[in-house]
């Protein structure tokens, strides 16, 4: 029995026909850009998130751009980020002219931690640089420590932007994870917990005049017919994609919870290998609604070769952390040590995990997880 990583033709055969007769309604209505299905899919999603606006764009990385974008930040200045994260994170900072100063995470859990945070502001201020923002990525499904995240930027007048790329559905005292900075950018990528078919993404804010905004930079900076204000960009989300996303939404909470269940069916089961194995613990009060499940294994490269040849796919995310990536060679005037992003990058494997997979694809994961351990 070969298990996938990840299989998206299940979903397709769970609610397909939906899928085909809301594609064949916006190829009929001949509507293909800014029409009632994104209208209604930015309604509906407001609503769960429980924020006031909700932009549709064309991917999650247009979506942090865009915020940096219309937020206006002082060139040059400095946008705190996580090394230990996917490369759009850091790389809209650069698009967007500022500094990305990256900062480590916690030694047992993904995000970022305070501490580091607090000695990257203090040498900032030291050497003159000016912060104006923290980017907190919640990766995995795992909420960042938002609150706590908030209340520092708070105090030193810094703006929370949250990129909830990998989040989305995960909650944090009983608040939506994409919902506590000024504003939240997530992917509706087709590896993500509500995918659309190829690329797509989503801003929330609750910030009116940034909404405004952020709609306008999406078309071109235009803010009346054929009158650009801004020095925009070709941001926008199909109709084509908002209608499966709209099909989608519906089966969301159930996926979620088969999401949950195959979670606790990991840990039930891997958790007798620690130290060997370990598994992210859960923050207080949070609910996280995990788009990958993800380990911490010693002999990380080995265990990846084993489960390949009992045909078990696997993913690393991410081996190579941002602070060593090329593109961000000679651009970090300001660094600090990075040893838990370091460890992770050595430690981290992803298993398979979607909703559809079976009790049985999940048990046999975890028997040669253990066979590799018990042989070694």
């Amino acid at each position: 029995m070969q298990v996938p990583f990840l299989d998206l033709k299940r979903a397709y055969e769970r609610y397909g026909q939906e899928l085909e007769e809301a594609v064949l309604r916006v190829l009929r209505s001949t509507k293909y850009l800014n029409g009632p299905e994104t209208r209604e899919l930015e309604k509906e999603l407001a609503t769960f998130m429980g924020v006031n606006h909700a932009i549709a764009v064309s991917s999650g990385t247009e979506a942090l751009y865009l915020i940096l974008k219309a937020l206006e930040l002082p060139p040059k200045s400095i946008a705190f980020v996580p090394s230990f994260t996917f490369v759009s994170t850091a790389e809209v900072v650069l698009r967007a002219g500022l500094i990305p100063f990256f900062v480590d995470v916690e030694d047992d859990y993904p995000n970022l931690t305070l501490e580091p945070l607090k000695e990257a502001y203090e040498l900032c201020l030291k050497r003159g640089f000016q912060s104006v923002c923290v980017i907190a990525v919640s990766l995995y499904g795992y909420p960042a420590r938002l609150p706590e995240l908030l209340a520092f930027c708070q105090e030193k007048n810094l703006i929370l932007i949250e990129d909830a790329c990998q989040a989305f559905g995960s909650e944090l005292e009983d608040k939506k994870v994409g919902s506590f900075g000024v504003a939240g950018a997530v992917s509706f990528y087709p590896t993500k917990n509500l995918s659309a078919a190829g690329d797509a993404g989503m801003v929330f804010t609750n910030d009116e005049n940034l909404a405004l905004k952020i709609r306008a930079l999406k078309e071109h900076g235009q803010t009346k017919p054929y009158f650009y204000e801004y020095h925009g960009i070709n941001g926008r989300m199909d109709e084509v994609q908002a209608a499966i996303l709209r099909v989608k939404f519906k089966y969301f909470t159930e996926e979620l919870t088969l999401r949950e269940k195959w979670a606790k069916l990991y840990e039930k089961n891997l958790s007798h290998l620690y130290p060997k194995v370990k598994m992210f613990k859960h923050l207080p009060n949070s609910k996280p609604a995990l788009s990958l499940f993800t380990i911490r294994a010693t002999r990380r490269n080995e265990l990846q070769q084993y489960l390949e040849k009992m045909r078990i796919a696997t993913n690393v995310y991410y081996r190579i952390p941002l602070h060593h990536q090329p593109i961000f060679k000679d651009k970090l005037p300001l660094s600090l040590s990075l040893p838990n992003t370091e460890r992770l990058s050595q430690e981290v494997l992803s298993l398979p995990f979607f909703p559809y997979l079976k009790e049985e694809e999940v048990l046999k994961v975890c028997k040669a997880i253990e066979e590799f351990y018990a042989n070694g």
